[in-house]
This record gives structure tokens, sequence and C-alpha cells, in this order.
């Protein structure tokens, strides 16, 4: 078996490094990518007092970047009187894959388009470097080097992908997740989850991904229900940022699989939330990856314990349990569609790194 791993962020992780960000500026001019909320706006004065004005502030994303709020974006980031020299993306994982895009953009989302539809290569030497700063423990946005673009207007959606758009350095403190609602919380970890147990029934799948992968799952199994209870608890919070962080390192060499790729049209046409568009499925998609590959049931067995049937039980059990609905008719879809997106989802490019292809396509 052959094999490789990278993974070329440098990564700071503790209570209290949001501090550490100015000096990983420097002397460089900057631009802030951010949300446009109270407590967003508290840190970007902090890192401002410290580290000077950035020479462009872009708030105007939300959820899932969506080409429609990226063009205005990308013409805020390149209409700065100087050019950034390096990006600070403050918030979730759709901060830090707007900052990638604005990072590949050279100011104008055409660049992008140009690259995503009809497969222009972007120009390296242009990429700007990204300080990603997670505020939520989920995404692993911040060690990888592709961003997620949405095309809500024509139900389409995308993956930017360049080895230049790894982060710099990743500055991961759990303070800063502390106080977020239940529901983020929830979303963000299952889609850990999603990313852990996906890089273990996954083509790409390797020894360090695996061990990685492992320590994730088991550890989100166990802090999640408890950090729904004590949003508080810094030392849970620590825990699923964490979890979060290695799941990130696992799927960052191996991408996701079919979970993810159903996931997409959950989202587009229902609206679910992403980390939930792509956990519910789980458990189903768990059974078609058993027996396939002695390496996966090695690996999943660290995770559940030696009876993998008893362990998708467990796991449709621990979404249930969190008022997760696991039924594909809970999220409107019928038995002929669900049966049509799957085979859809399989040939789609996450759905080709599943090892249960087989299966799936049987079921």
């Amino acid at each position: 078996m052959q094999w490789a791993y990278w993974n070329p962020v440098r990564i700071r992780f503790g209570a209290g490094l949001f501090d550490e960000v100015a000096g990983l500026i420097g002397k460089r001019r900057w631009a802030l990518v951010t949300y446009d909320q109270p407590i967003f706006k508290e840190l970007s004065e902090r890192l401002v007092a410290a580290a000077g004005a950035p020479v462009a502030t872009i708030t105007n994303i939300e959820t899932n970047p969506d080409c429609a709020d990226l063009v205005e974006s990308c013409r805020l980031f390149g209409a700065a009187a100087q050019r950034a020299e390096v990006i600070v993306a403050l918030g979730g994982g759709s901060m830090i894959d707007a900052a990638k895009v604005l990072a590949a953009s050279g100011g104008d989302f055409e660049t992008v388009r140009r690259h995503l539809v009809d497969k222009v290569p972007l120009d390296a030497s242009d990429i700007v470097p990204i300080i990603a700063v997670p505020t939520t423990a989920g995404t692993g946005s911040e060690v990888t080097s592709w961003a997620t673009v949405w095309d809500s207007a024509n139900g389409s959606k995308y993956s930017l992908a360049h080895p230049r758009l790894y982060p710099e350095t990743a500055v991961l403190d759990p303070a800063l997740t502390i106080g977020a609602p239940r529901g983020l919380t929830l979303a963000t970890g299952l889609d850990a989850l999603s990313h852990a147990l996906e890089s273990i029934w996954n083509v790409n799948g390797n020894p360090v991904s695996a061990n990685y992968a492992v320590e994730a799952a088991r550890e989100i199994l166990d802090t999640l229900p408890r950090l729904l209870d004590e949003p508080g608890d810094i030392d849970l919070r620590v825990r699923q940022m964490r979890a979060s962080l290695l799941a990130g390192l696992a799927f960052s060499n191996t991408k996701t699989a079919l979970a993810h790729n159903i996931s997409y049209d959950i989202t587009l046409k229902s609206g679910t939330i992403h980390g939930i568009a792509c956990s519910f499925s789980l458990p189903m998609v768990m059974r078609w990856a058993m027996g396939v590959q002695p390496q996966c049931d090695a690996a999943l067995r660290r995770v559940f314990g030696p009876d993998l049937e008893a362990g998708a039980e467990h796991l449709t059990a621990f979404l249930q349990n969190l008022g997760v609905k696991t039924e594909p008719s809970a999220y409107g879809v019928s038995q002929a569609d669900w049966n049509r997106l799957v085979d859809k989802a399989l040939e789609g490019e996450r759905g080709r790194n599943f090892i249960g292809r087989q299966a799936a396509k049987a079921a």
C-alpha cells in the first residue's frame, strides 16, 4: 500500500491565542473578512487596536458564501487603496471560505468564476496568504485548501481548490466559541463528525488520516451531547474544537465522500443547514461501507466497537437523541427522489471518493 500525507498549515491552539493574531500580521498590509455582528465588531476592534487599521474590511458574507454576494466582496477587496498582503478570516467556515475566494480573486470575482466554471487556471503567484481564526468548531476550513462556493440562483455548488489556499496559519482559540448558540454548536459539531467518518470510508484514506479521524469521531461522540447541555464549559469547548481540527486534518488529505455529496442537493432544495444535511445520512452510508475494505472496518471498530451493525445503530440513536431526524422523508425527499439523489451523488466528485459505491447502488 502506497500513501502520502501533507498539510502545510502552521497551527496555534489554545484559549487566549486570539491576541497573537496581530503579531502574525506583523507589518504587512492586511484585509479583514468577518461578520457584521456585535461580537465580531468587538473582536475586530481589539485586533485593529493591536495591528492597525486594515486596508479593507469585508462584512457582507453570511452562511454559505454565494456568488451573488462574493461579486461585491471581491469588488470591495479590489477597491482598497493599497493591495492587502495578508487576509485575516475571523468567523466560521463561511468566513474562511470567503477569504479563500478573495485571496484567489485579484479583486475581481470573474477570475474565480472563470476558474470554477471554465477551468481557467488560477495564477498561484497572485494568491494572497490567509490567517484563519475560526470561531466555530466544525468546518475544518482553517486547515484545508478548498472553499465551497454556492450559486443559489442556478442551483449549483462549486469547490474552489488550490494548494496555495491552505491558510499560512490557523489560530484556534476555543474561548471564541463560548456563546455560540445551540443550533450552531450542533450543526458545526455534526459537520466535524461527518468529516471524520467520511475520511474513513474514503478511497483516499491512509494511516495518518485514519488516526486523526478515529480520534476526532470518538471525541465528538463523547463530547458533543454534553457540550449542548453545558455550552459554557470551556473544557468541553476545547475538546470539541480539538476534535474539529483533527477531523479537518483528516479530510484535508482525503476530501469528503458520499454523505457530503448527498447534502448539497438537500441544502439547495430545502435550505437545511449544512451540518445537518451532511450528517443525517451517516448511519445509512456507514452500512454501505461496512465489509468493503478491511482498513475501513478496522478504523470504524476503533470508533464504534467490534460490532459494526451495533455501531451503526448507536450512530442513529446518537443523531436522533440530538434531535436530528435520520429519514430522508424528514427533509422532504420521497423514496423515489432519494434513490435518484443517491445515484446522482455517487457520480459527484465527493461521491466517487466513497468505497461503498457498489453497495449504495444496489440498495
